[in-house]
Parts: C-alpha cells; structure tokens; sequence
C-alpha cells in the first residue's frame, strides 16, 4: 500500500506526546536486557514484611527487542509478542494480559500519548516456574526495551514499580523482590520495598539445580496462608523465624563465613518443609547435596517444586554437581560468589 504524503510509516518512530518531558532520540528498535534471581533466604515471609537475600544469577538472561509495525487486525495500540528460548515456554503471537497492562503503564508513565502497534521480541533463557524469577526477568526486559525504542531514561523506582505491575498480574500479591532482584548487581537485601545491595566478603559458589517439577507460586502462598489461618499464632512465628535467619545469613554473607551461612540455608528449607512448601524430590536433592559436601542446602522460590540451591566449598563442587544429577537433577548451574569493591546504597 502506498504511504500518503506526511503519513509515517509502520516501522516510524511516533513522535513524542506534546508536553512530554525531554527524551533522547526515539529508536526504530529497543533493546533491554534483564537476569534470572534466586533466593537465598526469606522467601514466602518477605510477603509478610520479614527481610529476603537474593543473588543474580547472570548465566540465565532474557533479552527483549522492541520495534514499531503495521496495525495488525484490531488496529493501533495492539501488542505482539514473540517468545523464544526456553523450550519449555510456549512460542505466543499475541501479548498477554500481563504484557498489554504494562504497555500502556510504560505509555501513560512516560506521557506517550500516542497508541501504536508495538512488536516485541522476547527471548529468555530462565526456564519459567522455576523460582528462578523468569516473568519477572521478562517483565524487565521488555520495559527495558520499550525505555530504549522511545528513548526514554528510566528511574529504578519507575522500572521497578513497571516491571512490579506486571508481577502482580502473574502471582497475584507479589512481595516486590523478583522485580528488584532480576536487575540487581550483587547480593540483595529487601525488606518492605526498599533494597540494598550488600558486599561479599569471600569468594565462593552455589550450585542451583533444576528438580524438573514446575513450582506453582500461588498454590504456594495459598498453602502457606491457609495453614496461618488454621493454626493461630503459626504466621508469626513463621516470620520471626524466618526473619532471624535471613539476618544471620546477610551478616555471615558479608563476614565472609560461609560455614556459618550453610547451616542458616538448611535450617530455612526445614522452615519451609514444615510449612508443606517442599516436595519428595527437592528433599531428595537437597540431601544429595549435603551428602557430597555441600555446606547448606534449601529449596529456593514459591516452592510446591522449582529448584533448589546448595552452598558449596569450590573444591567439592564437581562431585556436588554429580550427585545432584544421579540424584534427579534435570539441569544444574554453578554461581560463583566474587568479591566487588563497589555496592549500591539502599534504594526504594
């Protein structure tokens, strides 16, 4: 079809809103980049306003391009989404609902008044239910992508509370640490929204290993609350006890006592094996890994299946990896703790 004199083109970027605020140049394709994240400490309990330490996990990366096309059959303003990566996600054409909500929140928070059609890109390497933090890392990506196709200079509170709009589509409640975690540095503190980034004071690893079960985050929660419900007084102490271990291992992380630390990872996956949040095969792998020499073990994420990871001494690292496999271990990945001379002040 013929362009009309003045018309822009499908792959023109549109020009921004009147009165919008200064922007860069608009490009023709946006590119963001986002990582996989895994709990060390605090899960479920973050929710209830405990503290939760977290680690980027690098090595699992999503990567969103975005660009401007034609209209597709319901017009302006559609989104497309084309997912690649993983083979256990599913390839979509159509943006989900999750995807459309943060479209438009990116629109009406960087004043983009005009509605174009938007094609994305989506290629994401975090197997999803997996406690890994894939839909957030997702989320990230794409918000990332949209920033850099209009040009626009993100604050970290705007980026979270997009990428955060989008997690609460998919898990309901969502404590806020996967969207903060999945664009983190380094180890990560998070506790009611706000986040600091804290130093390594040793050299290490983890070994994170995939049990083959996807993890189901809302039965999770709905597990855990109804059991809160049925036993007055439970919430509480599952908090408190949550909250003194994850304390204890955010001072052994930074002190550099990682034999310290190891024993507060297991102590917090019988927490959560108590509360029904575990399954027959991560216990099986978590004591695979204790069993070779790792020096703490727990399951990490929503929980109900996912994974699980295991602090390791570098030298025991290969006959870990080798049990957890024997053990049922479908996938493994090592992350390696490295010391940095920089952090991050807190951050909301």
């Amino acid at each position: 079809m013929q362009k009309r004199p003045g018309e822009p083109s499908a792959l023109t970027p549109p020009a921004p809103a009147r009165g919008s605020a200064p922007v860069r140049r608009a490009r023709t394709v946006g590119v963001g980049r986002a990582h996989a994240k895994t709990i060390l400490l605090g899960e479920h309990a973050v929710v209830y306003g405990a503290p939760a330490l977290a680690l980027p996990v690098p090595q699992l990366a999503a990567t969103a391009s975005a660009g401007w096309s034609a209209p597709g059959p319901h017009g302006a303003g559609e989104v497309s989404l084309t997912m690649t990566g993983s083979p256990s996600r599913p390839v979509a054409t159509q943006a989900s609902d999750g995807l459309r909500r943060l479209a438009a929140e990116f629109r009406t928070a960087m004043n983009i008044s005009r509605d174009v059609h938007l094609e994305v890109i989506l290629d994401c390497a975090i197997p999803p239910g997996r406690g890994l933090g894939s839909s957030a890392a997702c989320a990230r990506a794409v918000v990332l992508a949209l920033a850099d196709l209009f040009g626009r200079d993100l604050s970290d509170q705007q980026a979270f509370d997009l990428v955060q709009s989008a997690e609460n589509v998919a898990h309901g409640r969502a404590s806020g640490v996967d969207a903060t975690a999945v664009g983190a540095r380094g180890p990560l503190l998070f506790q009611q929204g706000r986040s600091q980034e804290l130093p390594l004071g040793c050299e290490g690893l983890f070994i994170v290993a995939d049990s083959g079960e996807v993890g189901r985050t809302k039965d999770a929660v709905a597990v855990l609350r109804a059991g809160f419900q049925q036993h007055p007084g439970t919430q509480q102490r599952f908090t408190d006890r949550a909250a003194h271990l994850t304390g204890q291992g955010a001072r052994a992380l930074t002190a550099g006592t990682l034999e310290q630390l190891g024993p507060l990872l297991t102590q917090y996956h019988h927490l959560l094996h108590d509360a029904r949040l575990s399954t027959p095969r991560i216990d099986t792998l978590v004591q695979a890994a204790l069993a070779a020499g790792s020096l703490g073990a727990k399951i990490t994420g929503g929980g109900l299946g996912g994974c699980m990871l295991a602090l390791t001494p570098s030298e025991q690292a290969s006959a870990v990896t080798q049990q957890l496999h024997a053990a049922g271990a479908v996938q493994t990945w090592v992350l390696p703790l490295k010391t940095r001379t920089d952090h991050s002040t807190p951050r909301p």
